[in-house]
């Protein structure tokens, strides 16, 4: 028997919602400059983005709530993200910076990278299966840093939240992306994190770092890390390796300071 989902995408289906689809980005585009009314563009463009990615990824789409707040639906923010590039070559700066910012809502909305973590963290037990699937989100997220623009603040608030999902997605981002670090948020995930494993990518962000560092904020860092060797983990550990190396390069430029 064929898989219903199939069944529901087939390609004249997939080409009629690609149509509307793009009328309705069209339209949504149109509106930006035509109509005061932002929260009707907004929907045009959101909705013309959904019915895109129908098209475009079919029964692939994880989840979509139509009617409700929350769209698991990548391939909407990414239609937002192409039709703001376009509005950038075209140098129309403002629109193409809220279209980003819509489309990093719908990326939001969806989650689907901290709630892959958390979901992971929950079902799986502790081993080297499950750190080698985190790490497994955690390039996704490091991939996502690479597709949009994102606001420094935003990714800095993640960081500071409560959310380990979305901490360690904005710890990887911030790796990728050094625009959007944060030092006194990253110091603090170093001092204080919710796991081993956000320890881990949080040193790596400092480490990261420390080129760009002044020589208080080292000479921070240096305390930091060998208060976190002292309480928090031991010679066994891969942080251990990590904060060697660490401290190395921070001893290394406080001496030519």
């Amino acid at each position: 028997m064929r898989d219903r989902s199939s069944l529901l995408f087939q390609p004249w289906l997939r080409l009629v919602l690609g149509t509307l689809g793009a009328v309705s980005i069209g339209a949504g585009a149109t509106a930006v400059f035509v109509t005061v009314n932002g929260t009707g563009t907004a929907v045009l463009l959101a909705f013309g983005g959904i019915l895109l990615g129908l098209a475009v990824l079919g029964d692939r789409i994880e989840s979509v709530k139509l009617g409700g707040t929350k769209v698991k639906l990548r391939a909407a923010a990414e239609a937002k993200f192409a039709l703001a590039e376009d509005f950038q070559h075209q140098g129309k700066f403002a629109d193409a910076d809220r279209l980003r910012a819509e489309g990093n809502a719908l990326l939001d909305a969806a989650g689907p990278i901290a709630s892959e973590y958390r979901k992971l963290r929950g079902s799986m037990p502790v081993g080297k299966e499950r750190t080698a699937a985190l790490e497994g989100v955690v390039e996704q997220a490091r991939k996502l840093a690479n597709k949009g623009r994102y606001d420094r603040a935003e990714v800095s608030s993640w960081l500071r939240g409560s959310s380990e999902g979305n901490r360690v997605m904005a710890l990887a981002m911030m790796e990728t992306r050094p625009e959007l670090r944060d030092a006194e948020a990253v110091f603090a995930a170093v001092k204080d994190p919710s796991s081993a494993f956000e320890h881990y990518h949080a040193m790596r962000v400092a480490e990261c770092m420390i080129a760009d560092l002044d020589a208080d904020h080292r000479r921070r860092l240096v305390e930091l890390i060998k208060a976190a060797r002292s309480s928090v983990f031991g010679p066994e550990a891969s942080r251990w390796r990590l904060s060697d190396r660490m401290l190395d390069s921070l001893n290394g430029h406080l001496d030519r300071v």
